[in-house]
């Protein structure tokens, strides 16, 4: 449960990042972030195409496809409800 707890604040981080910036250098440093500080932890997929494909390549268990996936989309959900609350001019 914990691992699905990181991942879902780090989609929320990550597409916050890409929704307030819009800058390729902004966001790989903050996809770099991610992959470093939880590689060991929860993968830092941050991304459910990433944790689709990585699943295919044998890197995850695929019974933590629909959970990973889940809480990737729900963490961007809420990474665009705080842009839309906090950043709408």
């Amino acid at each position: 449960m914990y691992t699905y707890l990181v991942e879902f604040i780090a989609s929320i981080f990550f597409v916050y990042v890409v929704l307030a910036t819009g800058n390729p250098l902004a966001i790989g440093a903050a996809l770099a972030l991610i992959i470093i500080l939880l590689k060991d932890i929860s993968y830092g997929f941050a991304n459910p195409a990433i944790t689709i494909t990585m699943a295919a390549a044998g890197k995850i268990a695929p019974s933590d496809i629909i959970p990973y996936c889940v809480v990737q989309v729900f963490g961007a959900l809420v990474a665009l409800e705080i842009y839309k609350r906090y950043n709408m001019s």
